[in-house]
C-alpha cells in the first residue's frame, strides 16, 4: 500500500482531532470525507509532514513520516487548499524554481512534460497572477506532480472553479489515479462521485466510512452519497 495509517491520534490541548484513525490506499483516487473540523486537513498535514502525531504510525511508500520525513517528502505531492503560489513569476519560471528545490535530473524536458499533461501549454509565458483561478489550480497541480511523486495529497482542488474548468481538472486527476495513489478532501459530493474509486467519512476525528463507492452506496439502501455524508455526520 501507498499510504498505511495505524491508530494515528493527533491531540491538541484537551481535544482529540484525530482519533485513532486507522486506514490503508492504494493506487487510485480515495475521497476524503467530513465536516469541518473533523480531522481532515489534519491527517493530510500528518501524513505530509507539516506535523507530527501525537501517538499512531503512518507511512507513506514504505516511509515512517516520523523518522524519516526528507523520504516521504521525496514520494509525495501536496496541493493545500490556499494554494501557495508566486504572483509575480512567470508559470515556466515558477516551474523551473520548483525543479531546482528537488534537483530533478533534465528539468526542462520534464518542466515541457508537464506543461503539457497539466494543460498549461496556452498559458505558459503568463505571470501566475494573470491566470484565471482554473489555470492557477494547474499550476499548483503541476508544481505538486513536478518531481513524479508516488502519491498526491489534494485539498479542495476546485474550490471556486467554473463548471468548464471543473471539468478539466476532475479529468486531470482521474488521470493521474491511473498510476498515483491520490487523497482528494473536498466538500462536492459530485467531485467525489465523478472520480473517486474508494470513500472515508471522517467525524469529529473517528473514521466512520471506509469503503467502495458502490458498496457504500449497496450498504446504504442505494442513498446518494450526500445523504450517506449527512446521516453518518448527523448534520442536521
Amino acid at each position: 500500500m501507498s499510504i498505511s495509517v495505524e491508530s494515528l491520534t493527533k491531540v491538541y490541548g484537551t481535544q482529540k482531532a484525530v482519533d485513532g484513525i486507522s486506514f490503508s490506499a492504494a493506487p487510485g483516487v480515495l475521497g476524503f470525507l467530513g465536516p469541518n473540523g473533523a480531522g481532515k486537513s489534519t491527517t493530510m498535514k500528518i501524513l505530509t509532514g507539516y506535523i507530527p502525531q501525537t501517538s499512531g504510525k503512518a507511512s507513506v511508500c514504505g516511509f515512517d513520516v516520523e523518522t524519516q520525513a526528507v523520504d516521504v517528502k521525496r514520494n509525495i505531492g501536496y496541493l493545500p487548499e490556499s494554494n501557495p503560489l508566486y504572483p509575480d513569476m512567470y508559470v515556466r519560471e515558477s516551474l523551473q524554481f520548483i525543479a531546482n528545490i528537488h534537483k530533478i535530473h533534465q528539468p526542462e524536458k520534464r518542466i515541457d512534460q508537464i506543461i503539457e499533461q497539466t494543460g498549461l501549454t496556452p498559458e505558459r509565458h503568463k505571470k501566475i497572477g494573470q491566470l484565471s483561478k482554473g489555470y492557477r489550480q494547474r499550476v499548483g497541480l503541476a508544481q505538486a506532480i513536478l518531481h513524479d511523486p508516488q502519491v498526491l495529497i489534494l485539498d479542495e482542488p476546485t474550490s471556486g472553479l467554473d463548471p468548464n474548468q471543473l471539468i478539466g481538472i476532475r479529468q486531470l486527476i482521474r488521470d493521474l489515479g491511473k498510476t498515483k495513489t491520490i487523497v482528494l478532501s473536498t466538500h462536492i459530493m459530485q467531485e467525489v462521485e465523478a472520480v473517486c474509486s474508494q470513500v472515508i467519512i471522517i467525524n469529529k476525528g473517528k473514521i466512520v466510512a471506509n469503503d467502495s463507492l458502490d458498496d457504500l452506496r449497496n450498504k446504504n439502501s442505494g442513498k446518494s452519497l450526500e445523504n450517506i455524508f449527512i446521516e453518518l455526520t448527523n448534520i442536521n
